[in-house]
């Protein structure tokens, strides 16, 4: 049975979230998360140890970039700790395959880097690319089961702290629910904040900032400018292309 605690958590970012460990508000998430593990922990993704795979991948040092989820993939077989990323061995052509990496790798195309090779950003993150889930659990089946558990608290403090201590960094925030974030970033210094409709389904081409435009000729250009903005600030720009080194390209038709 697995025992939850802050040091799943990386010390870095626990020095980061600070007296947070000390309040009500990670008390209740630690005692619904446990609950919720131990009735039943293989109907859980991702599997309880990746639960904070983001933070392993991505040290506070080394965030350039954050790209904004909501929760896991509630599919099986898909969710791996980071936003937005699955397994390289889903095929692209797999009704398995999220409509949202197939608009990314749409955008990433469009803006001339290229197609990716798979579903797999696990290079994004390596990179300072910090893949963040709002919610860091769901149950299999159920999309935004574990919302409130009381994930909300601890990765709201968690994005605050970061902005507030780490200027100069790009932020991603496709759709509604990452644009809600916005209050806890934008009192904070010289942050690139980049917003557009979220890029899954027949969204990504809505609102006034459409995350590709209708008829797919142009995408909102945050690839592009992210690298921009790193480059002018002295920072090494993200490398947004894996080169290819499995069988399932991913098909854009």
């Amino acid at each position: 049975m697995y025992a939850f605690s802050e040091k799943d958590i990386p010390s870095d970012w626990r020095e980061l979230l600070g007296d947070y460990f000390q309040s009500s508000a990670w008390i209740a998430l630690k005692n619904n998360l446990q609950s919720a593990l131990d009735h039943g922990s293989d109907l859980i993704r991702p599997a309880p140890e990746d639960f904070f795979k983001a933070l392993q991948l991505t040290p506070v040092d080394s965030v350039k970039v954050v790209i904004l989820g909501q929760d896991p993939y509630h599919s099986p077989g898909l969710a791996q700790g980071l936003a937005f990323s699955i397994p390289a061995d889903i095929p692209s052509n797999s009704r398995a395959f999220p409509s949202s990496l197939r608009n990314i790798s749409k955008a990433l195309l469009l803006e001339q880097f290229g197609a990716l090779p798979n579903g797999d950003l696990h290079h994004w993150a390596q990179q300072g690319v910090l893949l963040l889930n709002t919610a860091l659990s769901v149950k299999l089946g159920e999309a935004g089961s574990h919302a409130n558990l009381g994930w909300k608290t601890l990765i709201d403090q968690l994005i605050y702290a970061l902005a507030l201590h780490k200027p100069n960094l790009a932020w991603m925030l496709w759709g509604g629910h990452a644009q809600s974030k916005l209050p806890l970033i934008t009192n904070s210094v010289g942050q690139l904040i980049l917003q557009s409709s979220h890029p899954s389904g027949l969204g990504v081409y809505k609102t006034d900032k459409p995350f590709l435009e209708p008829g797919g000729q142009k995408s909102c250009g945050h690839f592009s400018k992210t690298n921009t903005w790193l480059e002018s600030h002295g920072k090494p720009v993200i490398q947004w292309i894996k080169p290819h080194s499995g069988p399932h390209q991913i098909n854009l038709i």
